[in-house]
């Protein structure tokens, strides 16, 4: 018996219809070989610090950080979830073998991972990898069943993503709550939500404590064309105002006639971000709203896989665009003219080097019966983006005319649309195209020459806008930086805040603990919001930019560059120092430019390819720190302790230099943390007392741990 384990009920129930598993057993299908259950999403979560410890169940500062050496996982306490896992458990017993029909990406790996390695599951596992839920889709997915070991580095990923998570929000939260929790309001703290709430907070603070600057412009208009000074603003008044009475009673001539026909290429496949943002903006849907909408419509397999970070397709699926497009009826009259000839394949549409576990999301050309309002609105979207892509560019005419008035350059521009091409899907379901000036410049000749009418503007400087959910969204995926480049945003998405399918969740999390607000379309911190971020003086906790690179890094986790063991130690050595600089007030020691070598004192401590070593080998001293021991990879604080301290500690074994300074496994005594007043030796315990390792150089004792603190 093949025992198939999907990640949802109505998954399991398409999954067994074209299986032949039709007969309905109490918690799976059953037949034609198979028996086909399901989980509910998450049925197992991360055991709880007091599961580790019962002391562990009472918030104690002295008790931090929590870092178990491993962790665990448990059944959510729900009498439902006991049930069906149960049952799943019982086939998984019964089975020869198990397919993970889990959602195909790291989140559904994870699902699908724990609740059978917590049910014991010992028999041979392969993996079903769609990307949509078409009847062809699963088909073709059950004749190419892989290996589940070939998704060993995504469930990686996700166990990291979890850990890091649990690692940073227990001892944050708990820190930071102790500290400067009042009246039992406990303070949450995230690996993704507070640098987010950072940068809702520093915008609004931005804007309120914004001043207005005031800077002057010189317009003119010759022949009902605006002309503007080149030169661009003046920050003094009479400066400009002795520019506009040089130029009063002076003729404008035309000194050149630019006109470069262009092209505009249709908008990109939708990613799930950027369709959230989309969603936000033309129909005011919030990220949750659109992601459960886009998931709804996938398990009516109208649509593909949606949680994608990627805009482009695969060269395979070329073959399958005509009948795609065919599929999708109701939009017939904008689809007949693609199906008259070829349809175009253009690299901004299929890229194999840029697609990731999936595609971009795309229509599958199932008749979209039975939707909401609020499903055909997003349909929509995904649809008339994907007929765009292989409709003809757009056409326009950009025109420049310079002229000069005296000595001084005015200039002037404008965009004409020559031939709409694709912008003809966007027509018809009302969109404006307030991006492009559709007015049609004068024909201007070089050299023609005529009285003109100059303006003084005074304006101001104005702040940033406040963000919308859709602006939030965009800076979560660029890590904070506002940026309209298509090209660079999909650079920067590598260093992004969270994944696309976590996101929604993230500000909805912001929302439910009145962090932040929503006025209209804005997002708005809320006092309490912004007193935490406040308190946070770790630039870690907030920084859009290093939390970006922890997720490069568990996409790097994911591709097989780095370890598990070198991130979750990573976190470890994070939450230490934050826990120091809370609980003593300490900062985070920096990093030295140069190091002596500890072995012939003379030379530095240089980098090289596989290791750290002397500047003076050249000299004979041949000093290294490897960057990897036993398979684990050294973090910059291992490093510099290994460097200076002579010893760190390694997957729970020490390591040390011997007198000839070779790398031992040594017996040290237990470090109880940095000394606070040299910096550099460690806390030990003595026959009487506490004290400094580097006792030579320092007086530092102390009777109890709890002085220290």
């Amino acid at each position: 018996m093949r025992l198939c384990i999907a990640e949802k009920p109505s998954v399991a129930g398409e999954i067994a219809k074209i299986l032949g598993a039709n007969s309905r057993k109490n918690g799976y299908y059953e037949g034609n070989g198979f028996q086909v259950t399901w989980t509910f999403g998450h049925l197992c979560t991360l055991k709880e610090p007091h599961d580790y410890n019962p002391k562990l169940k009472y918030w104690d500062i002295f008790t931090l950080p929590i870092l178990p050496k491993e962790f665990d996982v448990k059944l959510i306490s729900n009498d439902g979830v006991a049930k069906q896992f149960e049952t799943i458990k019982n086939l998984i017993a019964n089975c020869d073998e198990v397919i993970n029909c889990g959602d195909a990406g790291q989140e559904g790996e994870l699902i699908q991972r724990w609740v059978m390695e917590h049910a014991g599951n010992n028999k041979p596992v392969k993996r079903l990898w769609i990307s949509s839920l078409t009847e062809e889709a699963i088909k073709t997915g059950f004749k190419k069943l892989m290996d589940q070991s070939d998704f060993d580095l995504l469930y990686e990923a996700g166990k990291s993503r979890a850990i890091g998570d649990w690692i940073l929000g227990i001892n944050a939260t708990r820190l930071y709550t102790l500290k400067y929790g009042k009246n039992k309001q406990v303070l949450s703290i995230g690996r993704v939500q507070t640098p987010t709430l950072a940068m809702i907070v520093e915008r609004h603070l931005t804007i309120q404590n914004f001043v207005p600057e005031k800077y002057y412009e010189i317009k003119t208009i010759y022949r009902d064309t605006k002309f503007s000074y080149e030169k661009g603003k003046f920050d003094k008044a009479e400066d400009a105002q002795k520019t506009l009475d040089y130029i009063k009673g002076k003729d404008l001539e035309i000194q050149k006639v630019e006109i470069k026909e262009g092209k505009e290429n249709p908008p990109n496949l939708f990613d799930l971000t950027s369709l959230q943002i989309e969603s936000n903006k033309k129909h005011g849907y919030t990220a949750e709203q659109t992601l459960n909408l886009i998931q709804s419509l996938y398990e009516k397999k109208l649509v593909t896989y949606p949680r994608v970070d990627t805009v482009f397709l695969p060269n395979d699926i070329y073959p399958k665009i005509k009948n795609i497009l065919k599929g999708l009826t109701d939009y017939q009259e904008l689809v007949n003219p693609l199906m008259e000839g070829k349809i175009k394949k253009s690299k901004k549409v299929f890229n194999d080097n840029k697609v990731t576990d999936h595609h971009a999301i795309i229509p599958t050309g199932v008749l979209a019966n039975a939707v909401s309002a609020a499903e055909r609105d997003v349909y929509d979207l995904i649809t008339r983006r994907f007929i765009a892509a292989f409709y003809p560019e757009c056409k326009v005419s950009n025109t420049t005319v310079k002229a000069k008035i005296e000595k001084l350059a005015f200039k002037a521009t404008g965009k004409q649309i020559l031939d709409e091409g694709w912008r003809v899907i966007f027509k018809s379901d009302g969109a404006k195209d307030n991006d492009v000036d559709k007015d049609v410049m004068p024909a201007f000749e070089n050299g023609e020459k005529g009285p003109h009418e100059p303006s003084l503007d005074e304006k101001q400087t104005t702040p940033p806008k406040d963000f919308t959910e859709a602006t939030l969204l965009r800076g979560m995926e660029t890590a904070g930086k506002q940026i309209d480049d298509e090209e660079l945003k999909g650079f920067l998405k590598e260093n992004g805040i969270g994944r696309p399918s976590t996101r929604a969740n993230i500000i909805e999390t912001l929302f439910k603990r009145k962090y932040i607000k929503k006025s209209k379309k804005k997002i708005l911190p809320t006092e309490t919001g912004i007193d935490l971020i406040s308190k946070i003086t770790n630039s870690t906790l907030k920084s859009p930019e290093l939390t970006g690179q922890w997720e490069k890094k568990l996409r790097l986790i994911e591709n097989g560059e780095i370890k598990y063991t070198q991130f979750i130690e990573e976190m470890n050595e994070m939450v230490k120092e934050l826990v120091d600089e809370v609980v003593l007030g300490k900062k985070p020691k920096p990093q030295p430019k140069s190091i002596a070598c500890p072995k012939c004192k003379k030379g530095q401590i240089i980098k090289g390819k596989n290791a750290l070593g002397c500047s003076d080998w050249e000299k004979g001293c041949d000093f290294q720190v490897p960057f990897s021991i036993k398979n684990s990879k050294l973090t910059r604080q291992q490093l510099h302790r290994l460097v200076q301290l002579k010893h760190v500690e390694v997957d729970g074994t020490v390591y040390g230099f011997d007198d000839s300074f070779n790398l031992v496994e040594k017996d040290l005594v237990k470090s109880y943390g940095d000394c606070p007043k040299c910096n550099e030796g460690q806390i030990i315990k003595g026959k009487s007392m506490y004290g400094c390792s580097n006792y030579k150089a320092c007086d530092y004792r102390t009777e109890s741990l709890t002085e220290k603190a």
